[in-house]
């Protein structure tokens, strides 16, 4: 959900700051108002998750000292100044120093509402990016995106925090959709270089003359950034689509590589996409580079594979999509689990995201099925048609295993609730819990 925006109102006037807060309330804001520069600074942090309304002549710190201040704290909270007649020089070199637009007395209330609904759109934008960074360079967190119990993402997880302490450059590949480029950012993050350069490029995306350039330069006049290979120097640089790569670019890739040494001053992670029947990325790519980019390699799995992890995902990802449309999550039956499971996911984790919100919106409106869902991706397929048989046993524990984790986590571990609703024994439940590895303190 997004994150509710707040206005500072700071104005030694107290009829000004009262008439501001309640014209602004009223447009639908949380305000806080303060009389003075010096009072207000002690709420105002690096990631105030707000914006700032202040007059430029109070008694004290003036708006002007009070906007160096802010700018030094955080240079993109936007600051939005109230000036009285014969100030307009002043509030130009407010808006050198960083502001983000001004308000001249007697001003149209209006218009700072516009003002405040552009600054604080622009606000909430810088903090989710910021929230993004945080989170990309965020170890413990980027492995919780990691979900399931499966052998194959439990291996997977193992791998990425062995090779993430390694230093060699890294191969990862799999199946489009199976989260591979999430990988590459959880390496960075568990490894040494993590909160150094993490530099993305797709090598499919840009035209070779193009690609070279930004890979190693010379850069146009008009470019602001360095070479891909220079602005990532101490950290990661990661190639998707690595097969794409032209011969030419393949050895001037493979010079850079050398010309680094040993240990290699930038990391680089390698993703491949070879969807072609009968080819690997291997077969794409100089045997000479090939070798130095899978030093260390990791194959991500693809969703078919990794069992009752389906539902578990298709789970979290449809309570994510309820939340986000104000709805209640769909709850789906014995047979549309076994459908889930049964599905070959061609798309794999991509495609599961796009069901699961499908299914959310479809469920708001009262209609549709799983089933239908999957059968509206590959009209080919058989509704319960699975690519691997599984005994029966097998789909009526993971029904089970997930029957539970989503009660429990409705009813925040309250275990009577749960025992409630699933007219279970308090043994049994527990009994159940302890066989699908689930524990009540990861619902409370």
């Amino acid at each position: 959900m997004a994150q509710a925006m707040k206005i500072a109102i700071i104005d030694d006037e107290q009829d000004m700051r009262q008439s501001i807060s309640q014209w602004l309330a009223l447009s639908g804001y949380d305000t806080e108002a303060f009389a003075s520069a010096e009072e207000a600074l002690k709420k105002l942090g690096p990631d105030y998750p707000g914006i700032v309304i202040t007059d430029i002549r109070m008694p004290g710190m003036d708006g002007m000292q009070f906007l160096k201040k802010l700018m030094g704290t955080d240079s993109a909270l936007p600051v939005i100044m109230i000036t009285g007649h014969g100030d307009v020089p002043m509030a130009v070199e407010a808006m050198r120093l960083g502001a983000f637009d001004f308000l001249e007395k007697p001003f149209d209330p209006d218009r700072m509402s516009e003002l405040a609904r552009r600054a604080t759109a622009t606000r909430r934008l810088t903090l989710d990016n910021r929230a993004l960074r945080r989170e990309l360079s965020d170890g413990s967190q980027l492995m919780k995106k990691l979900i399931g119990s499966s052998p194959q993402i439990e291996r997977l997880r193992e791998d990425i925090l062995d090779l993430g302490q390694a230093d060699g450059h890294v191969l990862i590949d799999g199946e489009t959709g199976t989260g591979k480029t999430l990988v590459a950012h959880a390496l960075h993050a568990v490894g040494s270089r993590a909160g150094k350069k993490f530099v993305l490029l797709s090598c499919a995306a840009i035209e070779e003359e193009a690609l070279s350039r930004r890979l190693f330069g010379p850069m146009q006049p008009e470019d602001t950034q360095l070479p891909a290979i220079e602005e990532a120097r101490g950290g990661t640089l990661v190639l998707e689509d690595i097969e794409a790569l032209s011969e030419t670019l393949q050895a001037k890739l493979l010079s850079a590589i050398n010309a680094q040494g040993t240990p290699s001053e930038t990391r680089i992670i390698a993703i491949s996409n070879m969807q072609e029947a009968g080819r690997t990325c291997e077969d794409a790519l100089r045997p000479d580079l090939f070798y130095r980019l899978a030093a260390l390699r990791i194959t991500v799995p693809p969703l078919r594979q990794r069992g009752e992890d389906i539902l578990t995902l298709f789970t979290r990802l449809s309570e994510q999509f309820a939340d986000e449309y104000g709805c209640d999550a769909p709850q789906i039956s014995a047979q549309e689990a076994a459908q889930l499971l049964q599905a070959p996911w061609p798309g794999n984790v991509r495609q599961l995201i796009n069901i699961a919100e499908r299914a959310v919106l479809q469920s708001r409106r009262g209609a549709g099925t799983i089933a239908s869902l999957l059968m509206s991706d590959h009209e080919e397929m058989q509704p319960v048609m699975t690519t691997e048989g599984k005994p029966l046993k097998e789909y009526v524990e993971a029904f089970e295993r997930m029957l539970i984790d989503n009660t429990m986590r409705r009813h925040k571990g309250s275990i009577a609730s749960v025992m409630d609703e699933l007219c279970l024994p308090r043994r049994t439940l527990n009994e159940k819990m302890a066989k699908y590895g689930l524990q009540r303190a990861d619902y409370l």
